[in-house]
């Protein structure tokens, strides 16, 4: 470097940075007094944080904290104190002094001369603690204060606070002391029912107005009956088969594992029945790209073929379909004439008296009928009653029943059931089947309390992407 220069750049060197005899302790360490300061506001906070981040700053903020840590410690700086106060000489105990028996007086001094140890716990920092100015503090301290004075001078007049003079009532006249109820005044108190019509919490209501008593909060709403029937006849708690119980008769085991058979091979059929439709045909029946397209042309000439036939034949019949349409709607276009609309008139007179005639004639034979017309309406009451109690019996029959609240049916649970080998001759070795939880939920289902319910499926939004990492592939 040149002697001129300062850090290899073409900036001349002051006086005072060539003088600085900065020494560092690494290579590239450079001088505190080189380093160009930034400038800006001083008086703002942005400046003091600034010049707390400086190396100047933070060596002064480092003086200042080793001082105050100082003070706390020792009491003082360590430079300044005298060696007294940092050292002491241990001589050890005088084993000539201990044979000595020692006074009441010098007793009493040694009692009251403090241990070492507590001379090391007790404070020497010569840092006065700050004062808590919030202890100090009173809640409306000149309005208190204001208020004792007030009393002052009117207990030397004679008049005392309202509080005092309530306590040396109390004293002269003691309250009498509230007896105590016994069992029997207990058993005098009237009983009365809550929900009756007469009981005396609905006394003061009789005779307002419904309305009144209504918007009041006086008068509660009246309970629909809906709400009172239950939406299944099923029972709460269903009763578990005897096959199912502990050590359960043979015949009992029996019936239940036959139950649960049939439930079994139900079930095994539903599967077959839709792997039958889901199936892919046998070979034969596959198709192929020949047979394909085969029925793609399926009759594709032969159409062409007949529509070219008909489109030749069809041409002279709607030529002769003109030619003879037009004397037709010339003759129609004729007028009519006196005679011909009189004969029409006569014609539709004797239809309608024939009508009315044959109206008249079934009236009359209907009188005959009046057994046979009885007998029709007795079967039509009587099919009618037929059909309405099928009706109340197939309702009775599917009370119990869970009816579709959801788009899911109810499922039945399955049959806790244990094989012949699975029972256990002992409570100890019992294998417990079931789910109370879970047999509640259902109960919950089948009474149609609650709609039937699968576990929400979850469903990610975004697709994963899985990434190798670099250093996994650099191994590999």
């Amino acid at each position: 470097m040149a002697a001129g220069r300062c850090g290899g750049g073409d900036r001349p060197c002051t006086k005072n940075a060539t003088d600085s005899g900065f020494l560092g302790l690494r290579a590239t360490s450079i001088d505190p007094a080189l380093r160009r300061r930034r400038r800006g506001p001083r008086n703002k906070k942005r400046g003091w944080r600034r010049l707390a981040q400086e190396p100047l700053g933070l060596e002064v903020d480092q003086f200042l904290e080793d001082v105050r840590l100082q003070e706390r410690t020792a009491g003082c700086l360590v430079s300044e104190a005298p060696d007294e106060k940092l050292f002491f000489v241990d001589t050890g105990p005088n084993k000539k002094e201990l044979k000595k028996k020692r006074t009441k007086g010098q007793k009493s001094l040694l009692l009251k001369k403090p241990l070492r140890i507590d001379l090391t716990l007790e404070n020497s920092s010569a840092v006065p603690v700050p004062k808590d100015i919030l202890a100090h503090q009173v809640p409306n301290a000149k309005k208190l204060k204001r208020k004792q004075q007030l009393w002052e001078r009117l207990t030397k007049q004679g008049e005392l606070p309202r509080e005092v003079r309530r306590a040396q009532a109390r004293l002269r006249q003691p309250p009498a002391a509230k007896a105590k109820p016994g069992p029997q005044d207990t058993v005098e108190q009237p009983f009365y029912d809550i929900w009756a019509s007469d009981n005396p919490l609905d006394r003061p209501l009789v005779g307002q107005d419904t309305f009144f008593l209504e918007q009041t909060k006086k008068k509660g709403v009246k309970r629909p009956p809906r709400l009172l029937t239950k939406p299944s006849q099923a029972p709460a708690l269903e009763v578990t088969p005897a096959g199912a119980s502990y050590n359960p008769a043979f015949e009992d085991h029996q019936a239940l594992l036959r139950e649960a058979h049939e439930v079994e091979v139900q079930r095994q059929k539903v599967a077959e029945k839709l792997e039958r439709q889901l199936a892919l045909p046998s070979a034969e029946k596959v198709a192929t790209q020949e047979s394909t397209f085969q029925e793609m042309c399926e009759g594709l000439l032969e159409e062409s073929d007949g529509e070219e036939e008909l489109g030749g034949s069809q041409g002279p019949e709607l030529g002769g379909d003109q030619t003879s349409s037009t004397p037709a709607r010339q003759a129609r276009a004729e007028k009519k004439t006196e005679q011909q609309r009189r004969r029409e008139k006569t014609a539709r007179t004797l239809l309608a008296q024939r009508a009315a005639q044959r109206a008249a004639q079934l009236r009359h034979q209907e009188l005959f009928r009046l057994r046979g017309i009885k007998a029709q309406v007795a079967r039509r009451l009587a099919d009618l009653a037929r059909r309405r109690e099928q009706r109340r019996l197939q309702r009775l029959a599917e009370a119990d029943k869970p009816r579709r609240l959801g788009r899911l049916k109810y499922q039945a649970p399955d049959i806790d059931v244990q094989l012949s080998s699975e029972l256990s001759d002992s409570l100890r070795t019992l294998k417990p089947e079931g789910n109370i939880l879970r047999d509640q939920f259902k109960s919950f289902q089948r009474r149609n309390m609650i709609e039937p319910r699968e576990r929400a499926k979850f469903k990610r939004k975004y697709k994963v992407k899985l990434v190798e990492k670099r250093a996994f592939r650099e191994i590999q």
